[in-house]
């Protein structure tokens, strides 16, 4: 009988050890996304995918229009998390189904991964997609007047880098009216960090690369989201990021969702859960007051 405990312990402790394992190299991000997506209501919008935004494979976005868009007809990008390792847009329809039955139109995008490619082609990849949305915009029946950028976690560092980046990209920047980070890491130092260090140049100083360190006054809006639970990305991220904005005459808004973590917060922006979170009628008020 002991024989068979200590037997089942150690291929317990062998299962856990790959769990922990896979979980450092699959991220769990795609994870709940890719069951999320199988039930996503069809109704309110129509969708297309794979369309190129440049040459490279990865440079590819999901277009969702919604059929009773607003009056405004405000554009949402949105930009996955993943850790600059993982995630692809197919995993996220449930994010373009969530807004446009609200009337917003809204880009879901790829861009190239870590450890292939590293900083800055991620914000490169997104200045060449706002780009093509502008120049192509009537051919894609969008606007683009009214652009809102967001982002969970990666992605969020990526849409505020958009803005704030050591390079001044050629961009329409008054175009976008509001930023929404969820959960992003925006003030940290990723030098032999155990999950995103082979998203940027070791050598570089994380003071050359966050977005903390290149903000400047503009007229855009940014609302940061903090998830309550969040054991992945500090909260200070947020916090640092706000003031410094406040500091530099911006406006911006800090908002915690209670009982959510790091993962869990964009997986409560799906129509089959967000009745029972604060996440999403906090989004669409930031949305709402975005345009006011």
């Amino acid at each position: 009988m002991f024989h068979k405990v200590s037997q089942f312990k150690t291929q317990l402790s062998d299962q856990i050890l790959e769990v922990q394992q896979r979980y450092k190299d699959f991220r769990i991000y795609d994870f709940g996304s890719y069951a999320l997506n199988r039930l996503t209501p069809k109704q309110g919008y129509s969708v297309e995918t794979q369309l190129a935004y440049g040459l490279k494979a990865r440079q590819r976005f999901d277009l969702f229009l919604s059929h009773q868009p607003l009056a405004h007809r405000p554009l949402i990008v949105f930009v996955h998390g993943g850790a600059w390792l993982h995630g692809d847009k197919k995993d996220y329809h449930f994010i373009g189904e969530a807004f446009a039955k609200e009337g917003y139109d809204v880009v879901v995008m790829n861009y190239h991964l870590a450890p292939e490619h590293i900083f800055p082609i991620y914000i490169n990849d997104l200045h060449l997609l706002l780009n093509h949305l502008q120049q192509h915009a009537d051919q894609l029946n969008v606007s683009t007047e009214n652009l809102v950028l967001m982002g969970h976690s990666a992605g969020a560092f990526n849409v505020m880098s958009a803005l704030y980046h050591p390079q001044k990209a050629m961009i329409e920047r008054e175009q976008i009216r509001a930023i929404i980070g969820l959960a992003g890491p925006y003030h940290f130092d990723y030098k032999d960090d155990p999950i995103c260090a082979d998203a940027f140049d070791q050598s570089i100083p994380y003071q050359q690369v966050m977005p903390y360190y290149f903000v400047e006054n503009t007229s855009t809006k940014h609302y940061l989201f903090m998830a309550e639970r969040d054991n992945i990305v500090g909260h200070f991220n947020s916090q640092d990021l706000d003031r410094v904005l406040k500091d530099h005459g911006n406006h911006s808004e800090l908002i915690t969702i209670p009982k959510l973590g790091h993962i869990t917060m964009i997986g409560s922006l799906s129509s089959l859960f967000s009745r029972f979170f604060e996440t999403k009628p906090r989004v669409m008020w930031a949305l709402e007051d975005a345009f006011k």
